[in-house]
């Protein structure tokens, strides 16, 4: 379990490093980029390129965002005076482009056969006890951090509720929760009942399976919206109630990556890039904070409400797109760097279109122009993607492929429902609705 728990915080990490480039990208600044995966092979190859020929791995990263940006200029220099449709047709060709060059270039990419046994970080580092408790002090320093600033916006969010309808909508809420879970364990039960029914195809059971998940989602959709007029604050309610069932399983979470530092040497190499990934997340978190409250971030979010009006108040927008577009790429350059790491092999379908999806389903499930929003978006989605991958398959009689394309299924439908409820995302502002336009 400990080995496991320590994969799943990597892959959260990973990708809550590349959702944070797209959200700088479309959440702060409005840029649709449907090729966001482009940056982050970039940021993969010239990674483990580089440290297969020495390069020391922290240069090869700052390599790879580097390249990961240029390839940003070159996309913005084309595209960004254009109408926004242009540049999302071109980074999905572009990903494309690059995905088939990984490919057919052998020479350089080693094409299918894929890149393995490359450098990866801390795989030889053997810390003593002292240094052991001093990464589980950053570790704690990190979420505790990250405890403090969970702690304010529930804070906040308890603020908006009236103080007589408190807990009347938080008890609504989690006995909302309550019964969605029990609705579906017992369609689980029953799922896998029908599943030793050697006399009906499988076929059958998964096309009944995917419609009783659909007319449950679609009873509660409604159920939910003659529910909330009646209940004061029904929404953030919910909200509070599903943050707080977060919270206590990241604690458990964190007991097992605590536990992996502590025996460090069990597997050193995932270890070791867990913390990386951790402290990586934390740094970019801190200082994309700084950037996009500052005046630079503030001409960002004008620009992505009304170009127009930025322009007219003397601001160069498209250098500043051009800027958004090379930092979030740089940022999904680092991002590639660590699935590399993860993966431990470099394929050209590592990097499928799919990436991009997961990536604008984290941003929009934790809120678009809301970095803690994408944090939360990609361990909700990394929790939900890791337990599906499992339980599906003892329930659902499916193949590996259609169960995979099942769950993605779901996923979508999950996002139907969220933006009936919160367009914004979970951390979104409703004020902000307007991006994108």
């Amino acid at each position: 379990m400990q080995g496991f728990i320590v994969s799943l915080i990597i892959f959260a990490a990973t990708f809550a490093i590349f959702g944070l480039g797209l959200n700088l990208q479309w959440g702060f600044t409005g840029l649709i980029n449907f090729g966001h995966v482009a940056f982050m092979t970039l940021g993969a190859y010239t990674t483990v390129l580089l440290a297969l020929r020495g390069v020391p791995l922290i240069f090869a990263v700052l390599a790879g965002a580097a390249v990961a940006a240029l390839l940003g200029l070159l996309i913005g220099f084309s595209t960004l005076r254009l109408r926004t449709d242009y540049l999302a047709i071109v980074t999905i060709g572009v990903s494309e482009l690059l995905r088939l060059v990984a490919i057919n270039e052998t020479w350089l990419t080693r094409g299918t056969a894929g890149i393995q046994r490359f450098p990866l970080p801390l795989a030889n580092f053997n810390p003593g006890l002292p240094i052991r408790i001093a990464m589980i002090a950053v570790l704690l320093g990190v979420m505790g951090l990250g405890y403090w600033q969970w702690w304010k916006w529930l804070q906040q969010q308890v603020k908006t509720i009236p103080s007589e309808g408190l807990l009347k909508s938080g008890l609504a809420a989690l006995g909302y929760v309550t019964s969605c879970g029990l609705l579906l364990y017992g369609i689980g039960l029953v799922a896998r009942e029908l599943k030793l029914a050697n006399t009906i195809p499988a076929g059958v059971l998964g096309l009944g399976l995917l419609a009783a998940v659909i007319g449950t989602i679609v009873l509660y959709s409604w159920l939910g919206q003659r529910i909330m007029p009646r209940l004061d604050a029904w929404t953030p309610g919910l909200t509070i109630v599903c943050n707080v069932i977060l919270a206590l399983l990241s604690l458990w979470v964190l007991r097992f990556a605590v536990s992996a530092l502590y025996t460090y040497d069990r597997n050193p190499s995932k270890t070791g890039l867990m913390f990386l990934a951790v402290l990586t997340v934390a740094l970019l978190y801190w200082a994309l904070e700084k950037l996009v409250r500052s005046p630079w971030g503030r001409v960002l979010k004008a620009i992505r409400e009304d170009e127009d009006v930025a322009r007219a108040l003397g601001k160069n927008v498209f250098w500043y797109k051009l800027q958004s577009l090379m930092l979030g790429g740089a940022i999904a350059g680092i991002a590639g760097a660590f699935y590399a790491w993860q993966l431990t092999t470099v394929y050209p379908d590592n990097f499928q279109p799919l990436v991009t999806f997961n990536a604008w389903t984290i941003v929009v499930l934790g809120g678009a122009g809301s970095n803690a929003g994408t944090l939360l978006g990609a361990a909700i989605f990394w929790a939900y993607d890791t337990i599906t991958r499992f339980v599906l398959r003892d329930i659902i009689p499916l193949e590996d492929a259609r169960l995979g394309a099942f769950r993605v299924m779901v996923i979508g439908l999950l996002l139907i429902v969220l933006m009936m409820w919160r367009p914004q995302g979970i951390l979104g502002k409703k004020e902000e609705l307007t991006l994108g336009r």
